[in-house]
């Protein structure tokens, strides 16, 4: 995407709305980059913060948590859980030296195919103006 840097971003997807408008954006055919690796969860209020860093370490340039729309969740109130733990992480983020927007949460639904294919360009093109997170010098992680 930039100066042939391909950025890799980590979408944990809960079950039934997210995930089945990643489904629906394929079946659709709908064109997006393919930067995504796409992690199902039953319910993103089961992902733990240390998931998400995690993430990071293992070479994620960025990472996005999609779970239903706010007041829909299947699990009642996993995706308002969700979201306070990305904006506990984002803080961390920033106090370690890393862009806060690295990461960020989405509400969808599962007939929201197309704004999955349209949040999937907006991540890539952000994380390609960001550049690696690993060669940037910003990354914790790195040691050596």
């Amino acid at each position: 995407m930039n100066n042939g840097f391909e950025s890799k971003i980590v979408a944990f997807c809960c079950h039934y709305c997210a995930f089945a408008a990643a489904d629906l954006a394929g079946v659709l055919r709908l064109k997006y980059p393919p930067d995504l690796r796409i992690i199902r969860l039953p319910c993103t209020g089961k992902l733990d913060t240390l998931f998400l860093l995690k993430a990071f370490e293992k070479g994620a340039d960025g990472v996005l948590v999609a779970g239903c729309l706010e007041g829909s969740c299947h699990f009642i109130s996993g995706n308002l859980r969700a979201k306070k733990r990305v904006l506990a992480v984002k803080n961390l983020l920033e106090r370690l030296g890393i862009e806060k927007e690295r990461l960020e949460f989405f509400n969808l639904s599962s007939a929201q195919g197309e704004r999955f294919a349209q949040i999937a360009r907006e991540m890539t093109e952000r994380i390609a103006k960001l550049g690696p997170l690993r060669s940037s010098g910003r990354c914790p992680y790195d040691r050596g």
